[in-house]
């Protein structure tokens, strides 16, 4: 490999737009041309380096809707001690919540007992606020669900500032911010992404296109829930391994977003992005040197499937 190739090159282009290529990524990218996106945010690394591939107003803080629940998940999981069989049983106010906001929801039923990791998937798969709601009063702590859930988003900042997010807040479990202090930036929540991908139970829950849960209703009978991934990159694009839609008024449609082939994998985050499955696609093609983006058709959700 020669010295122009070692070299981590830096463009800067019109726009706004900073295109960082790592030594990793740029024999592949340097066949592909910088892709031209619909997002007004856009962040991609190297999983295994953390190197920026491509970033698009990367200190611009946007809302990131239903994203928020990435962080929701690695809360939960870097529990100390956590039981992923632990039951939980749902509460009708977790479906008052969904209904009152009008928010995605994975139809749980009051009286069901699920475990964490079914409540995982109902959160990241159809996206269920209810399932995001049942597990930040689960795992937060005080005597109420109103402490509880304030104290679970206390444990999301606190992961934040962790990974030394200075630009990122949480006032919400699920992505729906009434003050709109719910916001990050996309080299900060492509950091959140990376981070929460490397969790081997987090990386087997995204990557999955539904997802069938039996649970125990309140009778003692078994309730099937069937969910859909609402991100429509996976079985799509080649390679695609997860990670998270989200849609929200003030936030516009979002993706977290990660594909691996071979021993590379990338992250990758669009905000406020009207095309945000094409352009994740082009910009994983950019790191892979690919053209899937030309040709890719996206899988269609079942009639009835949640939408996010």
């Amino acid at each position: 490999m020669n010295t122009a190739v070692r070299r981590t090159a830096t463009v800067v282009l019109t726009g706004g737009l900073l295109l960082t290529a790592s030594p990793l990524a740029a024999p592949a990218a340097a066949a592909t041309p910088i892709p031209s996106i619909s997002a007004k945010g856009g962040f991609m690394v190297d999983q295994a380096t953390g190197k920026a591939i491509y970033g698009k107003a990367n200190t611009t803080r946007r809302q990131m809707a239903s994203t928020t629940k990435v962080t929701t998940a690695i809360v939960v999981l870097t529990t100390p001690g956590v039981d992923l069989n632990r039951k939980v049983t749902i509460k009708q106010e977790y479906r008052d919540y969904v209904t009152r906001n009008g928010a995605s929801t994975a139809d749980l039923r009051t009286g069901d007992k699920l475990t964490v990791r079914q409540l995982l998937s109902a959160m990241m798969l159809p996206s269920g606020s209810d399932a995001a709601y049942a597990l930040a009063d689960t795992f937060g702590t005080g005597t109420t669900t109103a402490a509880r859930t304030k104290s679970f988003i206390g444990k999301m900042n606190a992961k934040a500032k962790q990974l030394g997010l200075t630009n990122t807040m949480y006032d919400s479990f699920d992505g729906i911010s009434a003050a709109g202090n719910n916001y990050t930036t996309p080299p900060e929540l492509a950091k959140m992404a990376r981070h929460a991908f490397s969790s081997a139970v987090f990386r087997d829950i995204v990557k999955a296109t539904s997802y069938k849960a039996a649970a125990t209703t309140s009778t003692g009978a078994t309730r099937t829930y069937t969910w859909y991934n609402t991100n429509k990159l996976l079985g799509s694009y080649s390679g695609a391994v997860g990670v998270k839609t989200g849609t929200g008024t003030a936030a516009g449609p979002c993706l977290v977003f990660a594909a691996t082939r071979g021993t590379q994998t990338y992250v990758g985050v669009v905000l406020n992005a009207p095309d945000r499955f094409n352009d994740a696609a082009k910009l994983l093609d950019f790191g892979f040197g690919s053209t899937t983006a030309r040709t890719m058709e996206l899988r269609s959700l079942p009639a009835g499937a949640q939408r996010d």
